[in-house]
């Protein structure tokens, strides 16, 4: 009886197990390198243009949500598109209500198309940052404040911006009180 070809099979799956495993973050970092996906970095903290030096380069902002079959809040852009200055700080809100009969809480994942865009729109309120906690039927706006960085390449004149609720309840606080969530990054 040869015991190689068992003892092949079950290194073989290891292998596939543990490349399959590092897969995730081995993405994360060809993303972060190459700029592909829309991954946007967190809270952006570098200096913002004083009022002299808003570009007159002006940019569309689009704003959709993806639906989330896991989580069927209701969720919505406040302005579906607008006209930016690169350089402008600029506000704007997303509503969503919790359409459970309990408590819940949400996270929103944002993505930015095309993916060229990403490094070059400048989060600085994002409801994104942190996890969304709602009551039962509770309804609320939640604040964007961002700006489109005036190095955007030339070849972009419209940028996409969406988002996706994730229900977290369960993954995050005990359910007899999801307001007791932490802060995470985006």
């Amino acid at each position: 009886m040869n015991l190689s070809t068992p003892k092949g099979l079950a290194v073989l799956v290891v292998l596939m197990f543990g490349f399959g495993f590092a897969l995730v973050p081995l993405y994360d970092v060809f993303c972060e390198i190459t700029g592909l996906n829309g991954k946007t970095a967190g809270q952006y903290e570098g200096e913002l243009a004083s009022g002299e030096n808003i570009q007159s380069r002006q940019v569309t902002m689009q704003f959709i949500v993806n639906k989330n079959d896991n989580l069927p809040w209701e969720f919505k852009p406040n302005d579906i598109q607008m006209k930016v200055s690169t350089g402008e700080r600029k506000n704007t809100t997303y509503r969503v209500r919790n359409t459970y009969n309990t408590a819940a809480v949400a996270q929103a994942v944002p993505s930015v198309s095309p993916s060229a865009a990403a490094e070059y729109l400048h989060k600085i309120e994002c409801f994104c940052f942190e996890q969304q906690p709602l009551e039962a039927g509770q309804a609320v706006d939640m604040p964007l404040t961002f700006v489109v960085d005036p190095e955007l390449p030339e070849g972009i004149d419209k940028i996409t911006l969406s988002y996706t609720l994730f229900d977290i309840t369960n993954s995050t606080a005990p359910a007899s009180d999801p307001h007791k969530v932490k802060k995470v990054g985006n």
